[in-house]
């Protein structure tokens, strides 16, 4: 106090009660999460994670819309040509479901990576959005397939207490809504808020992208033309291609390709199917095309990958 007048937070305080936040959530992460691996929680779109291994290879798989915030540890996340890394303190975004590679880049099993996803809800974020940005919204001169920021004190802070809620069922039900809120609201004001409250707007070039990728999701083994696809949004086929290109770093085909082949990498590990019929059933015709594309895309053939993938199974059994 000074002449009966509170002192104002100096930056070193800030940065002291933002250390504290911090170290707080990473103590409730592995509190929750003991063992590697990525957990639903039962607030529902909310999962903790937890990786005390550097990567050696991708993990491939298909991302939803989601906020992600790295507690301890560091990322990348690769999208068609882009890399995003993110590390401690640090949010990233996806706006629409997205065909990704991430790697865990810094991890030990004494330091690992500790880490909160929580999916992202486009009706939920409408309905906020109409609040943050009642005049609607600004200017977007750029888009991406994701966006990286810094998450401030009192995004980590209400995370913590999101996370706290878990440890009472009532509070779980009746109070974790109300933050989940909170955070996205202070996300929503944040500088990635114009990219994040594009989700929720039935009219944006994202959500237009996002209701393409719907159809390609359910029908990805259909031949795709692109001009009924832009039909589908009401765009131009030039409009629609450029639209799809800034969000997702990929082009249409590009990306029913990738559905493609992470469809045929389930049937061929969840239900045992050989090469042949899962790349007929995913929509391929040539069969060395599809040994070609699974190539490149996960970096093995076929048939070396998925042993790789059973034997790592095994041994985790």
């Amino acid at each position: 106090m000074l002449d009966g007048q509170a002192v104002p937070p100096t930056s070193g305080n800030a940065e002291s009660m933002f250390a504290a936040e911090m170290t707080q959530l990473a103590r409730q992460i592995s509190t929750r999460v003991p063992h590697d691996g990525v957990i639903v929680q039962p607030v529902p779109g909310l999962f903790l994670a937890r990786h005390s291994q550097i990567d050696a290879d991708y993990v491939h798989t298909i991302e939803l819309p989601s906020l992600w915030i790295a507690v301890q540890g560091a990322k990348a996340v690769t999208v068609g040509n882009e890399v995003y890394s993110f590390g401690d303190g640090q949010m990233f975004i996806v706006p629409v479901a997205l065909p990704v590679a991430a790697q865990t880049t810094l991890a030990s099993p004494s330091e690992p990576v500790l880490g909160v996803r929580l999916d992202l809800d486009p009706q939920r974020i409408a309905e906020l959005v109409l609040k943050v940005y009642p005049h609607g919204l600004p200017p977007i001169r750029q888009r991406s397939a994701g966006y990286v920021a810094n998450a401030d004190l009192s995004v980590i802070s209400a995370v913590s207490r999101l996370v706290e809620c878990l440890s009472d069922p009532g509070d779980t039900e009746l109070v974790a809504p109300l933050v989940v809120d909170e955070i996205l609201i202070r996300v929503l004001r944040s500088p990635i808020g114009v990219h994040t409250a594009e989700i929720g707007f039935a009219d944006s070039g994202v959500q237009r992208v996002a209701k393409a990728i719907a159809w390609l999701r359910s029908n990805f083994a259909q031949q795709m033309k692109v001009a009924d696809s832009a039909d589908l949004v009401h765009l131009s086929v030039s409009s629609f291609n450029e639209y799809f290109k800034s969000v997702t770093s990929m082009s249409p085909l590009q990306y029913q390709k990738a559905l493609r082949l992470h469809e045929a990498r389930r049937l061929m590990l969840s239900a045992l199917m050989d090469a042949t019929t899962a790349c007929r059933l995913v929509g391929y015709v040539s069969t060395s095309q599809f040994s070609r594309d699974y190539s490149r895309f996960f970096g093995s053939p076929p048939s070396k990958d998925i042993a790789k993938w059973r034997q790592q199974t095994q041994m985790l059994d």
